[in-house]
């Protein structure tokens, strides 16, 4: 019995292991202390899965947002920016780059089939900067989303980025996450961990908190 016991323990010891194109982490839960009874050993639950994008579903959860060469061509970087620490997110991860053709390629990915592909990664890559900025905060995955708009302009809510600032659908000034695993890949493509800021904002308990 105490053979079967120890070996659920021992599974229990694994590390998580999860990873970025940019760099490998690894988190291992210790199945106890030393000195501590294996059956005292206390298990800590998580809300969901923990990668470059934070933990899903909690106040670590992280989406990547990208302002596009047009957004930063009528220089709107400032009012988006706003936008989301207004909302009470927090800015995490932030840079100007040119990306190159590679880079572009690889983070559209799955629209390589579209006949607009080559348009799509000539745009981007055109020479105009653009803004790369990882956000984190409770659903911002989502609600990221949700203030950023429908991809078509003219289909997105008023109030959103792109149902206020945009018409066309080739040039609808911004990009987010459309969800954790595309979070976490597109984190870690512009991004290598160390270049994410971990802090509190003096007001963040006030805004992320429950009760």
């Amino acid at each position: 019995m105490f053979a079967k016991l120890a070996s659920t323990t021992a599974v229990r010891a694994v590390p998580r292991i999860f990873a970025s194109r940019a760099a490998p982490i690894a988190v291992a839960t210790a199945a106890g202390v030393a000195g501590a009874s294996l059956f005292a050993a206390p298990r800590v639950q998580l809300e969901g899965p923990r990668t470059i994008a934070g933990e899903y579903k909690t106040a670590g959860e992280r989406s990547f947002i990208m302002i596009k060469p047009d957004g930063v061509s009528r220089q709107l970087v400032g009012k988006i920016i706003d936008r989301f620490e207004s909302r009470g997110y927090k800015l995490v991860a932030i840079k100007s780059v040119v990306p190159s053709e590679e880079l572009a390629r690889e983070h559209y990915a799955d629209l390589a089939a579209r006949p607009f592909f080559p348009s799509l990664v000539q745009y981007i890559t055109q020479g105009t900067p653009v803004i790369a900025m990882v956000w984190e905060g409770k659903d911002v995955i989502r609600q990221g989303r949700r203030m950023v708009g429908a991809t078509n302009p003219l289909e997105a809510d008023p109030g959103s980025v792109r149902g206020q600032y945009a018409v066309s659908v080739g040039r609808n000034i911004i990009h987010a996450s459309d969800g954790f695993d595309s979070a976490t890949k597109e984190i870690g493509l512009w991004f290598h961990e160390k270049e994410l800021a971990a802090y509190e904002p003096i007001t963040w308990s006030q805004v992320m908190a429950d009760n």
